[in-house]
């Protein structure tokens, strides 16, 4: 027998971060380190400046995030690391992840900072006192000039995309908030490509680095078809239900990727229950156990497996013709590892990816790391079910016909319907119903689920009967949501406050969430009343502008506020014309 692989855990230890990051890590599914994190965490943990050459993609946010994390002094209450990024994308998207790496470590506070925001707001955030923050420069510039952003308690800086920066213009802002900080910190330059410019920089302001180059591989199989379907996370169940249903293909298997061993078993006991015939494949399984799930799928005997990518490694069986990753992977490399189980021994293969809304990024990431477009798709829908089993069934009997011992069979029906006076083809379709067994050949149409208006942003509208004459603030609305719901506060957007009511939006994801569990909530000791916002809250909202410090997002802070589709005319605010 060989001998078990290591878990998650062990791998990652081996680099020296502490228990409360591991724990993070272990519940996000980080099951192994990338290239490029295996090379770099160490180096920083140790003190190095570095240089780390490698794609979008490859994992590089958690290869400098952790060592930051690993290293704060929550007992400071000051900037300890900063993170310089080119867009206020790459901010919100590196702030999300420091944040959620240091669920265990305690109040970690995180501040991303950019153009567009409300510099009001983040001033206020950063005189209460920030330990981290990851802007754009231009931004950060205007607030070491306010002095509102100090550099005394800084130990380390990022540039991250470094030769993107320099596309964008950026660099001698960089350098004059590179000559801002103490000679003493530590720095880290990360850049896919490595352009005179960028080396320049490097030369002057990193002391003595390491470097860690990570080749970029462009590893797609070519025969893989790939397909995204664009799903919020309430309904991706459903969808791979119907996808499985059109998906399948007789004597092939279907490989399914979900982002930690606790997802893989809570999927595949949902799958049972739905009369899948479904094996999980997952760290806590022994070899024993995961060999015995290789063999039968090998053999045919298992047609579903939903697996973790650590439990999926080395796994090569020729059968198997689609690959669905019910879960975006951490990185690109990781996609491209999942995909390549299909397609093998010269067989055509697919690949189908679930986006959420929030996840569109990553795609991105995943599409310029393959170099190849992935196709967008659709979700199948109930006739799409009903025609794939039409045309199954019309399959096996059109096969059945060919067969050469239907002698009995003819003289049975001949005999049924001599005694009967039925129809041949009555007598025949009663036999098709028997051979079909219980499963419906027609789909039966489920009632439209609660409809509620989605901005293209992929975020619901909620109306709360409470607003400023109760005393409400952004800050209540956040609370209650994140607290009551268990919506990250991040996940929250656009909040207006009105006298009597508020409108908040939240990603459609998180509705049903919501309005399951703000029920009975109160805020500001009034009952929420909290439903989906309709069309006629928003034409009777009154015409004067919300309260400006309520959201980034709001009309008086230059966002964009939400707008009914057959609507688009008339902004938020505006009065119904006679």
């Amino acid at each position: 027998m060989q001998p078990e692989q290591e878990s998650p855990t062990e791998l990652f230890v081996q680099l020296g971060l502490s228990a409360p990051i591991l724990a993070a890590l272990d519940e996000l599914g980080y099951e192994t380190p990338t290239p490029i994190q295996q090379q770099t965490i160490p180096l920083l943990l140790a003190g190095r400046d570095v240089i780390g050459q490698a794609q979008t993609g490859t994992g590089k946010t958690a290869a400098f995030a952790l060592p930051i994390l690993n290293q704060l002094d929550l007992s400071v209450n000051a900037v300890q690391a900063l993170v310089l990024t080119p867009t206020r994308e790459l901010a919100i998207q590196v702030a999300e992840a420091v944040h959620t790496y240091s669920k265990h470590l305690g109040r970690v506070k995180v501040l991303p900072i950019y153009g567009g925001d409300p510099i009001s707001r983040q001033i206020s955030r950063l005189r209460a006192g920030v330990h981290v923050v990851v802007g754009t420069p231009g931004r950060l510039m205007d607030h070491v000039r306010r002095e509102t952003l100090t550099f005394a308690a800084l130990r380390t800086v990022v540039l991250d995309e470094a030769d993107e920066m320099l596309r964008m213009g950026f660099l001698e802002d960089v350098e004059w908030l590179l000559s801002q900080m103490p000679d003493t910190r530590q720095t880290a330059l990360f850049s896919a490509t490595m352009p005179k410019e960028v080396r320049r920089i490097a030369d002057r302001y990193l002391r003595n680095p390491a470097s860690s180059e990570i080749s970029h591989k462009t590893l797609t199989v070519p025969t893989v078809e790939q397909h995204s379907l664009h799903v919020p996370e309430s309904q991706k169940l459903e969808a791979l239900s119907l996808l499985l249903e059109t998906e399948s293909v007789a004597g092939e298997a279907i490989l399914i990727f979900a982002r930690t061993k606790l997802r893989v078993a809570e999927l595949a006991e949902r799958l049972q229950a739905r009369g899948y015939a479904v094996e999980p494949m997952h760290g806590d399984l022994n070899q024993a156990q995961r060999e015995s799930v290789l063999r039968r799928l090998r053999a045919g005997q298992v047609e579903i497996v939903i697996a973790t990518d650590v439990a999926a490694r080395g796994l090569d069986v020729e059968r198997i013709a689609r690959v669905i990753n019910y879960d975006i992977p951490g990185d690109a490399e990781s996609y491209v590892h999942r995909i390549g189980r299909t397609a093998r021994a010269g067989r055509a293969g697919k690949a189908i990816i679930f986006v959420t809304p929030r996840e569109e990024r990553m795609l991105r990431e995943i599409e310029r790391f393959t170099r190849q477009k992935i196709t967008r798709g659709r979700v199948p829908s109930r006739a799409d079910v009903a025609t794939r089993r039409l045309t199954l069934f019309k399959e096996r009997l059109t096969t059945a016909l060919q067969r050469d011992d239907l002698e009995l069979y003819l003289s049975l029906m001949a005999e049924i319907a001599a005694e009967t006076g039925r129809d041949m083809v009555e007598i025949a379709a009663a036999a098709a119903r028997l051979a079909h067994g219980d499963q419906p050949l027609v789909v039966p149409i489920e009632p439209a689920p609660e409809s509620v208006p989605v901005t293209e942003d992929g975020m619901v509208r909620l109306f709360i009967a409470a607003g400023r004459v109760s005393g409400v603030r952004p800050a209540d609305i956040v609370g209650a949501i994140a607290n009551e719901a268990g919506v990250p506060g991040k996940a929250i957007g656009a909040i207006d406050i009105y006298d009597d009511f508020t409108f908040v939006d939240v990603p459609a994801e998180y509705y049903k969430q919501v309005m399951a569990a703000m029920g009975s909530a109160t805020i500001r000791n009034q009952p929420a009343h909290i439903r989906a916002a309709t069309e006629r809250d928003v034409r009777t909202t009154p015409a004067r502008r919300p309260y400006a410090g309520d959201s980034p997002h709001s009309p008086r802070a230059g966002g964009k506020p939400y707008v009914p589709k057959n609507k688009r005319s008339k902004p938020l605010g505006e009065k119904r014309k006679k």
